[in-house]
């Protein structure tokens, strides 16, 4: 199988000089995609075209990795795995005749032998975004009716992260992913990948630089239960609606976006979410007794609801002449904070700063270094403290998460990229007990070594 990848892949980069030269055909294809590297635009009998004429567009993205944890975590190991999703869109008024009308859909094929995360690694800061368990999965299933250019609703089966809470200038990076804040805090993960949830979407864009967003998903992907959410919810298709809804919106704010532009290109977001639903006291019993207490009921006491607020910057640093927002040095960040009495994670704070086009020679190549915090809760910690107090037995105490990575993504052919990237993971899972340890002791620093292959088709 490896020998049949790898002729492959060598076939097409060596015929990355036979690219289609119709105009009229590129629209057909995602923005960068191996198919314009492929004798006859990889559409040799023009069913791609044809399709598209019509108002029907598909694509695939099929990404691979390996990564080794070479030290510390629970253990030292290495993982493969892999993620091809199908994409298709369809224009229903150029189908149908339905004006401003369209359609989406994408689906996973997650495969793997394990996830480092999970198994070797033990934190909850992302390592790689496509880490899942292996299955056939539905993601995002809409419709979508515009109003002209300025209003738009969409609803369907929906995912968060899609359009909420992201980066543009990190998104190229292993690391960029729903931020830990709202995936450890809201009801298994919440509607981001691998899981998505029914919802409705409102889009509003007053003009070229703001945008404002509103949006009402029903508020855990997977249903109750102790199970793992993804096994619970295997195939993507519980289409839940009767749980207690999250509600998210966002206001965007963008400048210099445009080729021809040729200031610093800059974008600004601020966000905030709100769930509806019951969540326990990290730390305290329906009888207002510290959880660790030996007179404790051992039933957290119900807080309802809960909130929090985000804001996300994308900002330019060097803009070459003649070069695009995407281009030169930017830097980016994301940071959010909710209550620290019912949540795990208080404080959540990534960024980092990315070269493009800088390496002389290869102007589609990306350097990145980058860095994700999340801050355990007050409360949660001070539950710690409370076992050590009652028990007399040591044990380490939750504080925070740190991970630092650096990253290299070269262009093989345009749709075909290979990123080798380190990280290394400070105080995996919040600096929690070692399960594999006899000892009271926290899981170890790790470090973790990747190179991830993304073919776009």
């Amino acid at each position: 199988m490896l020998r049949r990848w790898l002729v492959a892949l060598g076939g097409v980069a060596l015929s990355a000089g036979s690219a289609l030269a119709a105009d009229e055909w590129k629209d057909a294809v995602p923005p960068s995609s191996i198919a314009t590297s492929l004798p006859n635009g990889g559409d040799p009998g023009g069913i791609r075209k044809w399709l598209f004429d019509r108002g029907l567009s598909y694509s695939f993205v099929l990404t691979s990795e390996l990564l080794g944890d070479v030290a510390g975590g629970m253990r030292t190991g290495a993982v493969f795995q892999g993620k091809l999703e199908t994409i298709v869109k369809a224009d229903l008024e150029k189908m149908f005749g339905l004006r401003g009308l369209s359609f989406f859909a994408n689906s996973f094929q997650i495969h793997n032998t394990g996830g480092i995360r999970r198994d070797h690694v033990g934190g909850f800061n992302t390592i790689s975004n496509i880490e899942a368990l292996p299955t056939t999965r539905l993601s995002e299933l809409w419709l979508e009716q515009s109003f002209g250019d300025t209003f738009s609703i969409r609803f369907g089966q929906l995912a968060a992260d899609a359009e909420f809470f992201i980066s543009d200038n990190s998104v190229f990076l292993m690391t960029s992913d729903w931020p830990s804040i709202t995936a450890q805090n809201l009801p298994n993960g919440g509607p981001a990948y691998p899981l998505s949830t029914p919802g409705i979407r409102l889009k509003f864009d007053p003009n070229k630089q703001l945008t404002f967003l509103a949006a009402l998903f029903n508020g855990d992907p997977s249903g109750p239960g102790p199970e793992d959410p993804q096994i619970k919810n295997r195939y993507g298709l519980n289409f839940r609606v009767k749980d207690p809804p999250l509600l998210m919106g966002e206001a965007q704010y963008r400048y210099n976006q445009e080729k021809a532009d040729t200031g610093l290109a800059g974008f600004w977001r601020i966000g905030f979410w709100h769930h509806f639903g019951d969540f326990d006291s990290q730390r305290f019993d329906t009888n207002g007794l510290s959880l660790a207490d030996p007179l404790s009921n051992g039933i957290a006491r119900k807080l309802r609801g809960t909130s929090g607020i985000y804001g996300v910057v994308d900002h330019q640093l060097y803009r070459p002449p003649g070069g695009d927002k995407d281009s030169g040095i930017s830097v980016f960040s994301r940071a959010g904070i909710s209550a620290p009495d019912r949540n795990p994670v208080a404080f959540y704070l990534d960024g980092g700063i990315v070269f493009s086009g800088m390496v002389p020679g290869r102007p589609d190549d990306k350097v990145a270094a980058t860095f994700l915090y999340s801050s355990i809760s007050r409360d949660a910690a001070a539950l710690d403290r409370d076992m050590i107090l009652f028990t007399g037995m040591p044990q380490p105490i939750r504080d925070y998460e740190f991970n630092l990575a650096l990253a290299y993504q070269a262009q093989i052919v345009p749709g075909w990229t290979i990123q080798p990237a380190f990280h290394y993971v400070f105080h995996p899972g919040g600096n929690i007990p070692d399960p594999n340890s006899a000892l009271p002791a926290a899981i170890k620093d790790a470090a973790v070594f990747a190179v991830r292959s993304v073919i776009t088709y």
